[in-house]
């Protein structure tokens, strides 16, 4: 938590929810509003809560959210792609064998990463190095399919986790991977699902890591991927 004697600009409060003291998904949007434009969210923010005290009508408020986020992020990037490095199946995907791989941070009980050197690292610890995450070469941790659940773990410092441990299929989605290969959507779904913080070294990441993760997939038979970034 941000110590309440300092002082603190609105700029940095808003900003605190992005990779800050405050980090939260849901709200990590604002750093992409100016001032004037989250101050408009806020106060139209607390009009609906008001509204809703009365009228118990919540729905309004999560709808006033969810539109800032559009809002926000269908904004110009700062990002420029010249071209996507997309594939096209070279078969049927009912006879594909499709892989997993999420940048929700979950590992194995047992198969720790340990973040520099860091035995079971807090989620506090995690959030409060997340400009050393952003650093630092991410590091793959493999998640075989028949994984007894319970042995799940996830660590990430900068996205809110409460809905990752209340359902890891949310950026996890093992369990739906199986279903659709049940179903015969794809032909077979690859035996482990792959994991990283994608708060990571992004120049490392694309240059040099992920040519040798996609080598190291491709010698295992994998047609395609579904990739889920958090």
């Amino acid at each position: 938590m941000t110590d309440q004697l300092t002082p603190e600009t609105f700029e940095e409060f808003k900003n605190s929810f992005s990779y800050g003291s405050r980090t939260d998904m849901n709200f990590k949007f604002l750093k992409a509003l100016s001032d004037i434009e989250a101050g408009e969210f806020f106060q139209e923010l607390l009009w609906k809560l008001g509204d809703a005290s009365n009228d118990g009508r919540i729905d309004q408020a999560i709808s006033h959210i969810y539109q800032w986020q559009v809002r926000a992020y269908s904004g110009k990037s700062r990002w420029k792609y010249d071209d996507a490095p997309v594939t096209a199946l070279s078969k049927p995907l009912s006879e594909s064998r499709i892989g997993l791989l999420t940048t929700s941070g979950h590992f194995v009980a047992g198969d720790d990463p340990e973040p520099f050197g860091v035995k079971e690292m807090s989620l506090e610890e995690a959030q409060s190095r997340i400009s050393e995450f952003l650093k630092a070469d991410p590091v793959l941790s493999v998640i075989p399919a028949e994984l007894p659940r319970e042995k799940l773990r996830v660590r990430h410092g900068g996205y809110d986790l409460r809905a990752a441990l209340d359902d890891y299929n949310v950026v996890l989605p093992i369990d739906r991977i199986g279903e659709l290969q049940q179903g015969g959507l794809i032909g077979q779904a690859l035996g482990n699902a792959y994991s990283f913080v994608g708060a990571c070294a992004q120049r490392s990441l694309v240059n040099d890591i992920a040519p040798q993760w996609a080598e190291m997939l491709k010698a295992q038979g994998v047609d395609g991927m579904i990739l889920v970034p958090v």
